[in-house]
């Protein structure tokens, strides 16, 4: 994706198709075994459970000390996203393994608005040779994390130029959504655990739009209604980023108070005490987050 990232959604849709495409028909054989007496609907919202569980919680372990691995995060997401996308074709009896699946998972991700497009810029994306110079290295890799943003709907929901109208609307939304995410990646690097709970809501409705593309293009089933009130799962991340926020004025206090030095100072005392604290809850969170 670095060496060619203006084709990172065409790329991430291959991959995932042959990597990941094999190895969806045994895990559909094995969800059935485990549950003999669920129906397809049943079957569809555990495959879509499931794979909501995995992407929030490998999603929002980026605080702290994990910042560093967003861009990983972003890409262990899309990748889950897509195998949801082909388990519940493979529910509709399609083969995951087929190239036309991935034109499929482009459209679903807002991508390009037919597969025939899609399959289209699928043979035309060039096969990457070659490592950047270093210099570009990094500005490909800021190119491509600013770009997964986008196809995961972080910042921008995908297909959102269609769901709304107006030029102005549209920036407003990319506007909103990245001012948020500037003012808590800001409040990140004081108190990292803030990125849990922002990340883990933002990653939970941006999949539930994906799901719900999804089934309404292989099922024909209805979007839920959604109502405009307060989410209380947001209400409640609001509150554990507030209180994520005091955690490091504890920390900097018990430092102070029992006089904690490292090389004659406490500041160092501090960094490793944040970080030991962000990297400990963030494994909880992980570890929380993925258990069925």
């Amino acid at each position: 994706m670095i060496t060619d990232p203006g084709h990172l959604p065409e790329l991430l849709a291959e991959f995932a198709v042959r990597r990941i495409g094999p190895a969806v028909p045994e895990a559909i054989a094995s969800l059935r075994r485990s549950h003999p007496d669920a129906g397809e609907a049943e079957l569809r919202a555990r495959v879509v459970a499931r794979g909501r569980r995995t992407v929030v919680a490998e999603g929002s372990v980026v605080g702290g000390p994990f910042l560093v691995l967003i861009p990983l995060a972003f890409c262990a997401a899309l990748l889950r996203q897509a195998r949801t996308v082909l388990e519940l074709a493979a529910l509709d009896g399609r083969d995951p393994t087929a190239s036309a699946r991935a034109a499929e998972l482009l459209v679903l991700q807002g991508v390009y608005e037919t597969t025939r497009q899609a399959q289209e810029a699928l043979d035309r994306t060039p096969r990457p040779a070659g490592a950047p110079a270093r210099r570009r290295r990094w500005a490909a890799l800021w190119t491509v994390t600013l770009r997964m943003a986008h196809l995961l709907g972080l910042v921008a929901p995908a297909g959102e130029s269609q769901e709304t109208g107006g030029r102005v609307r549209r920036v407003a939304v990319q506007l909103r959504g990245w001012s948020l995410l500037g003012v808590v990646f800001l409040a990140g690097l004081v108190a990292p655990l803030v990125w849990l709970p922002y990340m883990a809501v933002v990653y939970r409705r941006a999949d539930a739009r994906l799901a719900d593309r999804v089934l309404a293009y292989y099922f024909a089933a209805p979007a839920p209604r959604r109502t405009s009130r307060l989410d209380p799962e947001v209400l409640a991340a609001v509150l554990r980023a507030l209180v994520s926020l005091l955690v490091p004025i504890v920390l900097t206090a018990v430092v102070f108070l029992t006089g904690l030095r490292i090389a004659g100072s406490r500041w160092p005392a501090v960094g490793i005490l944040l970080a030991t604290a962000s990297a400990g809850a963030g494994a909880l969170w992980y570890r929380r987050r993925r258990r069925p």
